[in-house]
C-alpha cells in the first residue's frame, strides 16, 4: 500500500468529500492561497475556488459561528483554527449553540460541523499555541471529540466525521503532521467511537491518544527487548468513548497505564481511570491505574524544557517497566 503524509491524508479526505458532495466546504484563516497555517488545504483553492475554500478574517468566533449557522442550513464545513489554543475565543459558538441545539429542537434540527484544531507541543511555539485542551470538549454533551493517531486514521475520521450529524472538534497533533504511514486510495471511514487495539500484549495495557499513541508503541519496542509485552489501545475517539476493548484488555493484563500529553489535573486519563474502577475489570486489577501525563504548567518555549514538559518514549518506558515489575 502507498505510504503518505499525515498531512496528506488529510488533505485527501477534504478533497474526497468536497468532489462527492457540493454541501462541503471549507473556513478559516489562511486556508486559501497559503494553503493553511500547516499545509493542508495547500492547492484546494485552486479546484475548488474561494466559494468553497473561505478565507476570513482573523475571528475565531466568526469561523464557529459560520459553521454553525451553515451547518443548521444543510451545508457540511469543515472549520479550521490554526491553533487549538484559539478555540477558547470560540466557546460560545461550539458550547451552547452547536452542542445543544440538535437537543433543543428534538432532533428536528442537526450541526453537522467539523472543527478542525492543531494541538500540542514539539514545535517550539510556547505557552499559547502548544496546548492540549481537548479534555473542556470530552465534558459537554452534544460534542464528539476526535484524535487520530495516524495518516490512515486522520483519513477515514476525518471522512467519517464530515458525514456525522453532530459537531465534531477534531484534534490533530502538530507533530504527527509529517509523519508517514499506510493509506487506502480509496474512499472509506472509520466509524466514530470505536476503540482500537494497536498492539496486542500481555503484560500491560496501554491506553494512549494522539501523539502519545506513537510514544507508546516506540516504548513497545524498547520493553519487548526486555521479555515485557505492552498491549497499547487507541481510543481515537475521545466522546463517544469505547470502553469494551479496554475494560477487556484490563481484564487479561491486570495492569494499565494511561497517557496523554494535556496535563494531569482534569485531563481525559482521570474519566478512563475513573470507567475502569466502575467496570468490571476492576477486580482483575493487581496494580494501581496510573497515569502519564504532561505536567501541570504552560508549554515552556525552551526546547529542552517543552519535551521535559510531556510524556516522551523514555518516561514510558519507565512508567511501564516499573508497573509491570511492582514499583509504584
Amino acid at each position: 500500500m502507498r505510504e503518505i503524509t499525515y498531512v496528506e491524508a488529510l488533505r485527501e479526505a477534504i478533497r474526497m468529500a468536497m468532489e462527492k458532495d457540493p454541501s462541503v466546504f471549507v473556513i478559516g484563516e489562511d486556508i486559501g492561497v497559503y494553503g493553511g497555517a500547516f499545509g493542508v488545504t495547500a492547492g484546494l483553492i485552486d479546484q475548488f475556488g474561494k466559494d468553497r475554500i473561505i478565507d476570513t478574517p482573523i475571528s475565531e468566533a466568526g469561523i464557529a459561528g459560520a459553521c454553525v449557522g451553515a451547518a443548521l442550513t444543510g451545508m457540511r464545513p469543515i472549520g479550521e483554527m490554526q491553533f487549538s489554543d484559539f478555540v477558547v475565543l470560540a466557546m460560545e459558538q461550539l458550547t451552547l449553540q452547536a452542542a445543544k441545539v440538535r437537543f433543543m429542537f428534538g432532533g428536528k434540527a442537526t450541526v453537522p460541523m467539523v472543527m478542525r484544531l492543531a494541538g500540542g507541543s514539539g514545535t517550539g511555539a510556547a505557552a499559547q499555541h502548544s496546548e492540549s485542551l481537548e479534555a473542556w470538549f470530552v465534558h459537554v454533551p452534544g460534542l464528539k471529540v476526535v484524535m487520530p493517531s495516524s495518516p490512515a486514521e486522520a483519513k477515514g475520521l476525518l471522512l467519517a466525521s464530515i458525514y456525522d450529524d453532530n459537531p465534531v472538534l477534531f484534534f490533530e497533533h502538530k507533530l504527527l503532521y509529517k509523519t508517514k504511514g499506510p493509506v487506502p486510495e480509496e474512499w472509506y471511514t472509520t466509524p466514530l467511537g470505536k476503540s482500537k487495539v494497536v498492539r496486542e500484549g500481555k503484560h500491560l495495557t496501554v491506553v494512549a491518544t494522539s501523539i502519545e499513541v506513537v510514544r507508546a508503541q516506540q516504548a513497545a519496542e524498547i520493553l519487548s527487548k526486555e521479555g515485557i509485552e505492552l498491549e497499547i489501545i487507541d481510543p481515537r475517539t475521545l466522546r463517544p468513548l469505547d470502553m469494551e476493548p479496554i475494560v477487556n484488555s484490563v481484564m487479561k493484563t491486570g495492569k494499565v497505564l494511561i497517557v496523554h500529553e494535556a496535563v494531569k489535573m482534569g485531563g481525559f486519563g482521570g474519566e478512563v481511570a475513573a470507567q475502569i474502577a466502575e467496570s468490571r475489570a476492576f477486580g482483575y486489577l493487581d496494580a494501581p491505574i496510573r497515569r502519564l501525563a504532561g505536567l501541570d504548567m504552560p508549554i515552556p518555549y525552551n526546547r529542552n524544557l517543552e519535551a521535559h514538559a510531556v510524556p516522551q518514549v523514555e518516561n514510558i518506558v519507565d512508567e511501564a517497566r516499573n508497573l509491570v515489575k511492582g514499583v509504584y
